[in-house]
């Protein structure tokens, strides 16, 4: 009898590779595998046995970023109230702010994982949860009222140029996040500055009297007194910048918020505490230098709760993939983040925020600052075997 005749041979399920609907398997595997274990495991080779994977990573850093996505909802709601001169409950001012936050996050997701699906069916590949991420910080760093449309262009830019380009997940050089940030602020300028862009408005409404949209930062770079500043709706003292109670981007503003955030990262071992220690200290010493030439009249430690260095320190300088890896190397390369952010608040006062640039900067110095921490650690031990 020939044996092939006993053979079965199995057909390929509809979406599996070689099956009928075969060029989706990398979307219906997302899919499939978004909430539960997939069932691929490893059957040769040495490999690291760990229930913490990509996914659990992502997850872990969606859920730090909650406290201050939801308190920079509520506070859209409350900048309203105040310049507005309305008077809401809590409740109603979180109603509206959510109402506000949630177009941006639609379109950061349609548009940012409908080129992830895409580029992974062209390259045949999964679908890496790295934007779940992504997606959760882009309407965080942008002001409440951008246009969606101009939203939409900046997303599929720094996705497509900023990650795709490098092969997705884990091989960007730039974080996407900021990038998209990044092609706003140069492209669309005057909807990213100003002193009216930061307070989600109606139309036919009109502000009080001695109402402004500007945040603290912005006093400062203008010279005025950041703490003491009349003519505004909101306090500017270091305990309202520090709560959050100021305008600005969604997420950036309660540093209470973040911290709750950045406590997560740090105890679940997702983010480096070296990085965000290293970054303060960079920024608190060129801004004890500032104060003692007398380029700038605001204490050191404020410079820590204004603008978005809070949020960049422990969201965006932290990402594993575009920041340093070695360990003296995360030293350096947060030193130079908040350095270099209190430089550019300090030194040009066309651009009141310096943190996004400053960490675009050193991710593209990141791999260099390893690189050479790792031959000057060969180097040394190198000299230690000669001499013994």
């Amino acid at each position: 009898m020939n044996e092939s005749n006993n053979i079965e041979t199995k057909k390929p399920a509809l979406f599996e590779k070689g099956g009928k609907l075969g060029f989706l398997h990398s979307t219906t595997d997302a899919f499939e595998t978004f909430l539960r274990v997939p069932a691929t495991v490893t059957v040769k080779g040495s490999h690291v046995r760990d229930g913490v994977d990509l996914k659990r990573i992502m997850i872990i850093v969606v859920l730090a970023l909650v406290p201050a996505a939801l308190f920079g909802m509520w506070n859209v709601g409350y900048q309203h109230n105040l310049a507005f001169g309305t008077d809401w409950g809590f409740w109603k001012e979180f109603w509206f702010g959510f109402l506000k936050v949630l177009p941006l996050y639609l379109v950061s997701y349609i548009v940012g994982l409908a080129i992830e699906f895409a580029s992974s069916q062209i390259r045949n590949e999964e679908v890496n949860e790295g934007y779940l991420v992504t997606g959760m910080l882009i309407p965080l760093i942008v002001p409440v009222d951008v246009p969606l449309w101009m939203l939409a262009v900046a997303v599929a830019f720094a996705v497509i140029f900023g990650k795709e380009v490098f092969g997705g997940t884990g091989m960007n050089i730039w974080n996407p996040a900021l990038l998209t940030r990044a092609v706003l602020f140069f492209s669309y300028p005057s909807k990213m500055s100003g002193s009216a862009i930061w307070l989600a408005m109606k139309s036919g409404e009109k502000m009080i009297d001695g109402a402004t949209g500007a945040t603290p930062l912005t006093f400062a770079s203008e010279g005025l007194d950041a703490m003491n500043h009349a003519g505004v709706q909101y306090g500017m003292s270091f305990w309202n910048m520090f709560s959050g109670t100021i305008p600005g981007s969604v997420g950036e503003t309660s540093v209470i918020a973040i911290l709750i955030g950045a406590v997560i990262l740090i105890w679940t071992g997702v983010a480096s505490w070296k990085v965000m220690c290293s970054s303060v200290i960079g920024a608190l010493f060129v801004g004890w230098l500032g104060d003692i030439f007398g380029v700038t009249d605001i204490p050191a430690y404020y410079q820590l709760v204004m603008g978005g260095f809070a949020f960049g320190t422990v969201f965006m300088a932290t990402d594993p993939v575009t920041s340093a890896q070695t360990e003296w190397g995360k030293w350096i390369y947060g030193f130079f983040i908040g350095a270099l952010c209190i430089v550019v608040r300090l030194f040009n006062p066309g651009y009141a925020e310096g943190m996004m640039l400053s960490i675009l900067l050193m991710n593209t110095f990141a791999p260099l600052i390893d690189y050479l921490v790792i031959s000057g650690s060969i180097s040394r031990r190198a000299k230690k075997v000669k001499v013994a």
